[in-house]
């Protein structure tokens, strides 16, 4: 079992991967042996690179590569640097992703433009690059999108970035049928996280708190939860799974329904739905 998560000799690319969910997607590879590669658009100091003690014992750290992966030529430079450094390329992971919350009917098309580039079309582009260098490796490869509970259930507030990771569950399906069997493709919808601006968005400990008691298991996910199951999804347990989309929230969102009927018959148990 362990070996199945030993990732000595191979190279991942974590896009995003600085900071956040990314940054603990890149501390998992390394710490399982990978070589690996992130991106983003502002340049990161080494020391503050994503690293991790990896099997051997010893420190490893990731490399970075600026680029703007909503252009098409600079995702191929980030694969291109991977590869020019270690030779090959085995796993992408395209993290990065995200929107500020902006009110449909106001949104500019502008806004909107750049949120379905950042989500949908740079992971798009990222693993078309990815996968022109893993078709031609004997072991293939394994793409992982992460994905959102946005693009699975109405998403208000942030309406195009909800489109694009629902987009994103198709792509998915799409490059697992024509990119097999040597690439493997998944999508990672993750559900609520708690990453460092989580505090901000939910209101703080107090709102973190009343939204983690309306998850079935209670408690917001973690990028750990997240970094975990790319590892699973990359690996040789996963040899037989492509094209899905695993879903992690913690059991979902309770319906609304359900705090509505509570609020209406009190403390009359008996009387609730089963």
């Amino acid at each position: 079992m362990s070996e199945a998560f030993d990732f000595s000799g191979r190279v991942a690319v974590i896009t995003g991967g600085t900071k956040g969910i990314g940054r603990r997607i890149a501390e998992a590879f390394l710490a399982a042996g990978a070589g690996v590669v992130v991106c983003g658009r502002h340049e990161v100091a080494g020391d503050d690179l994503p690293g991790a003690t990896g099997p051997d014992g010893a420190p490893h750290r990731a490399e970075f590569v600026a680029a703007d992966i909503r252009e098409a030529a600079q995702a191929s430079s980030v694969i291109a640097a991977a590869h020019d450094r270690f030779g090959r390329v085995d796993v992408l992971v395209n993290n990065a992703g995200g929107s500020p919350e902006v009110p449909s009917a106001s949104a500019s098309p502008r806004f909107s433009s750049s949120i379905v580039a950042l989500n949908l079309l740079a992971p798009l582009y990222c693993a078309q690059a990815a996968n022109a260098v893993m078709q031609e490796q004997p072991e293939g490869g394994s793409i992982v999108n992460i994905g959102s509970v946005s693009g699975i259930r109405p998403s208000p507030g942030t309406a195009a970035y909800g489109a694009a990771k629902a987009g994103l569950v198709n792509l998915t399906q799409s490059l697992a049928i024509e990119w097999a069997p040597r690439v493997r493709v998944n999508c990672l919808s993750a559900g609520m996280v708690a990453t460092e601006a989580a505090d901000d968005h939910y209101g703080g400990p107090e709102g973190m708190a009343e939204v983690a008691a309306t998850i079935p298991l209670g408690r917001f996910g973690t990028p750990g939860d997240v970094a975990g199951l790319c590892l699973f999804l990359c690996s040789s347990l996963a040899a037989y799974v492509t094209g899905a989309n695993l879903v992690a929230h913690g059991g979902g969102e309770r319906p609304a329904f359900l705090h509505a009927v509570e609020r209406s018959l009190g403390d009359n148990p008996s009387s609730k739905p089963v």
